[in-house]
């Protein structure tokens, strides 16, 4: 590797070239990100780069750097699509540095840890002899949109992108790694009756009621029963007090329970008309130890109970895990507490990301990524000395792991 090269790549300058990329979505367009990680590592000895084109508007990039002796495959993963820019900003959503943070729109969500990931990519090349196998980096757009022409699209088509374990650096915290994720169902809840003037309530049948009593009837989903693995459970329980201090206090109730939330609802013409329909939409989000399949069917036996009222299923996917004693998890662990001098909590996710593609395609898969501060709100930042931190730990889980050096 020449020394100018690596002299160039600064994960913090890196991030800011990224960020002046904007990729919000919609649309989603990431040639300018993809074009600055292809411009950083350009002329860096033991980076092979491949740009994925997978529509117009969806550039993805995947670097690869091969090891000087043969053994296991580690995938780093990262997305190139934002949150779209909303309103109350007093900082630069392009990048601006203020008094030890790095504020701007996707820093943690998650142009920081893909140039954290990028610059790790860097440093392994340039060690690449010592290495036993090879490490992938897959930046992918369209994971706001759920990642068919994203990652999921490079897992299907770059024989390569897989591999024997992958580390997402998606928003998170060095101090939390998430073995898992929580499944999800969308639906969209219809209701028909029949219109009459409100003065004669006995000519009409009010689709709205149907409406409410089918939402009443859905919120009961929040008591199913769930049967999670022990070491699940037992993760999740152990690290509240340090993830809930991050997340929120009820983090740890909210992993272990479905959720059920009502995002629109419409109906009716006027006050004075008994409405003929009206339309809901849901978010269902589902712990370890229960299946889209069996919330589905008491989702369908509630609606079907309500005449006049139907349900349509617009997205589902299973909730997701890696055990938490895989070598890729203690080694992403050893790493961190290393670098950090403390070791991390493990526990699951509420939100989705990638990582569940790489999942159900029977990768192990753990996220360590930044602490998000105001993600997808004005004024975004992570820390600069996390953001340093991250680029270390990353460096070195590639090396454990490669080398089966874990705790």
């Amino acid at each position: 590797m020449h020394a100018a090269v690596v002299d160039r790549i600064d994960v913090v300058d890196l991030t800011k070239r990224l960020l002046r990329a904007r990729s919000e979505t919609p649309p989603g367009d990431t040639n300018g990100p993809a074009d600055v990680i292809l411009a950083a590592v350009w002329g860096v000895d033991g980076i092979e780069a491949e740009r994925v084109q997978s529509a117009d508007h969806v550039a993805n990039v995947v670097l690869r750097v091969r090891g000087g002796r043969r053994g296991k495959r580690l995938v780093y993963n990262g997305h190139l699509d934002t949150y779209p820019l909303g309103s109350g900003w007093t900082t630069d959503p392009d990048g601006e540095e203020r008094d030890g943070k790095l504020y701007g729109l996707g820093v943690s969500d998650m142009k920081g840890g893909v140039a954290a990931i990028v610059v790790a990519l860097v440093r392994l090349a340039a060690k690449r002899e010592t290495l036993s196998g090879e490490v992938v980096a897959t930046f992918a757009g369209d994971e706001e949109t759920m990642g068919v022409l994203g990652t999921k699209l490079l897992i299907d088509t770059v024989p390569y992108a897989q591999g024997d374990a992958m580390i997402s650096a998606d928003v998170g915290s060095p101090g939390v790694l998430r073995f898992g994720e929580k499944g999800m169902i969308w639906l969209t809840l219809k209701a028909t009756g029949k219109a009459a003037h409100a003065a004669h309530v006995h000519r009409g049948d009010s689709a709205i009621e149907k409406l409410v009593d089918a939402i009443e009837s859905l919120k009961a989903l929040r008591d199913t029963a769930v049967q999670a693995p022990e070491e699940v459970t037992r993760e999740i329980a152990a690290s509240a007090p340090v993830s809930e201090a991050l997340s929120g206090v009820g983090e740890s109730h909210t992993l272990g329970h479905v959720t059920v939330t009502f995002g629109t609802i419409r109906g009716g013409r006027l006050s004075n008309l008994i409405a003929d329909e009206a339309e809901a939409t849901a978010d269902v989000r589902l712990p370890v130890g229960v299946t889209v399949a069996g919330v589905e069917a008491e989702i369908r036996r509630r609606t079907e109970a309500i005449p006049g009222v139907s349900v349509e299923i617009t997205r589902r996917y299973e909730p997701n895990w890696t055990p938490p004693d895989h070598p890729i998890v203690a080694a992403v662990s050893a790493a961190c507490e290393t670098v950090l001098g403390e070791r991390p909590v493990r526990t699951m996710r509420v939100g989705a990301s990638d990582a569940r593609h790489y999942r159900y395609a029977g990768v192990p898969t753990v996220t360590c990524g930044l602490t998000p501060n105001n993600m997808g709100a004005a004024d975004e930042h992570v820390g600069l000395d996390e953001l340093r931190r991250l680029v270390d730990a990353l460096e070195l889980s590639a090396q454990l792991f490669l080398t089966e050096v874990s705790a």
